[in-house]
This record gives structure tokens, C-alpha cells and sequence, in this order.
């Protein structure tokens, strides 16, 4: 592990998957948490208090880690990986806010889903355990206590991580910052990634982990309008 992602989901964390792949460290994400079974059985365990984590084991195939559950466990990782870099992604708090609003508004209407999908209903109640805990625990679920959650983690990462090994960064960055702080030269003529992560890549995220396995299995033309009727229903 070379690079360790700090950054609070909804910070540019699949742009920042992609560029630091584009300079060539395999890089992990929740995505990669909960499409990997042996990985999301692991972080069940963990979460739960069932079991202790073996970070060197977990990350063995991996140089680079952003987004949720890893990011929130940065120190854990500095002190495993003593050599690694730690970049804080962020944004500002309201543009966060409004982010995080449209992935919890998804979350809610796959909800229904999760009822015949058991690996997505797992998924999402591995997800909002963890926000709940880093954005809930002592403040309310509004808008002013999300964002002063948000900020006061980003406070924490820069009060608690070294000012050498430190990288506050944001997207619209580019590459320059980024590439000085790994110390690699910047990509000629290829632009710095931004990926929309809003409502439409997520759903594609879903279809890709959860539902396109599930649907060749009961049929697609059943399985779509099971979907739909379920989606609607719980809009109403």
C-alpha cells in the first residue's frame, strides 16, 4: 500500500480511483469492497466486531485505496503502511451535502430491492452503518449536522495525520499537485479524470454488482418489472 485515501465518500473518490490507476497504482474503492464476497464477508465480520482486520492480507493485490470502508480506518492503514501517502479528498460542504442527499434518496429506493436481492440489502445496511456512525453519532440527520460531521472529520485527518504525509486535495486540482505529492510525472496529454458518480453511474454500479447476475436468473423481463413495481412503491 503506497497510497492511503482519507477522503469521505462523495469527494471525487471514483475520479481519484481513476487517476491514481492512470498512474498505475491499483487502487481500491467500495466498490470493490462489496463486489469482491471474500472482501465483503470480511468487512461484515470486522464491522460487527466478530473479528479482527488483516490489512496486509486485505490489501496484498492492492497500491492505492479511496472511498468508504477504507478511508474512514487511515490510521490503522499509516500505522500497517508506515510509507504511505495519505491524500485527503474534499469539496465543499453544501456541493458534499447535496451529493451525499442524492446517493441516500438511491439508497432509500433500492431498499425494497434488498428484500429479494440479499447480497444488495446487505450491501446497503454495511453502508449506512458506517455513515451513520461517522455522520449521525452526535449530531442530527439535516443538512447543518451532516455538514459539520463532514467537516469535522476533515479536521480530524489534518490535526491527526502529519503535515509531510499529507495531501488536502480536490479534484478540480488536477494533476500537478497530485503527481508533486506521489513524486511521478504527470500524464501527457491525458486529462485529469471526473467522474460523474451521480444517480445514473451509480444505478450502472448496481446493475453491475447486484442485479444483472440475479436477473439472468429469474429473466429479465420479470426481473425489470419486479423492479420497477418495487421502485414505485416505495416513491409513493
Amino acid at each position: 500500500m503506497k497510497v492511503i485515501g482519507a477522503g469521505y465518500s462523495r469527494t471525487g473518490t471514483m475520479s481519484m480511483q481513476a487517476a491514481l490507476e492512470t498512474l498505475g497504482y491499483r487502487c481500491y474503492h467500495m466498490v470493490d469492497a462489496v463486489k469482491n464476497v471474500e472482501h465483503f464477508e470480511k468487512w461484515e465480520a470486522f464491522v460487527a466486531g466478530r473479528a479482527l482486520m488483516d490489512w496486509q492480507s486485505l490489501f496484498q493485490d492492492y497500491e492505492a485505496t479511496v472511498d468508504l470502508p477504507a478511508c474512514v480506518h487511515y490510521q490503522a492503514l499509516m500505522d500497517t503502511f508506515p510509507e504511505a501517502k495519505v491524500i485527503l479528498s474534499v469539496r465543499d460542504a453544501d456541493s458534499w451535502y447535496n451529493s451525499f442527499l442524492k446517493l441516500d434518496q438511491l439508497a432509500d429506493r433500492l431498499h425494497p430491492l434488498g428484500y429479494i436481492i440479499p447480497r444488495l440489502g446487505r450491501a446497503l445496511k454495511f453502508a449506512i452503518k458506517y455513515h451513520h456512525k461517522l455522520l449521525v453519532d452526535d449530531n442530527p440527520y439535516t443538512r447543518e449536522g451532516l455538514n459539520k460531521s463532514f467537516n469535522r472529520y476533515n479536521a480530524t485527518v489534518q490535526q491527526v495525520v502529519p503535515a509531510e504525509r499529507l495531501l488536502v486535495f480536490e479534484v478540480k486540482d488536477g494533476w500537478e499537485p497530485l503527481c508533486a505529492f506521489l513524486e511521478c510525472d504527470v500524464p501527457q496529454d491525458i486529462p485529469f479524470p471526473h467522474l460523474n458518480s451521480g444517480d445514473r453511474t451509480l444505478m450502472v454500479k448496481v446493475n453491475e454488482i447486484f442485479l444483472s447476475d440475479w436477473l439472468k436468473k429469474i429473466g429479465v423481463g420479470v426481473g425489470l418489472l419486479l423492479i420497477i413495481y418495487l421502485m414505485k412503491r416505495r416513491a409513493i
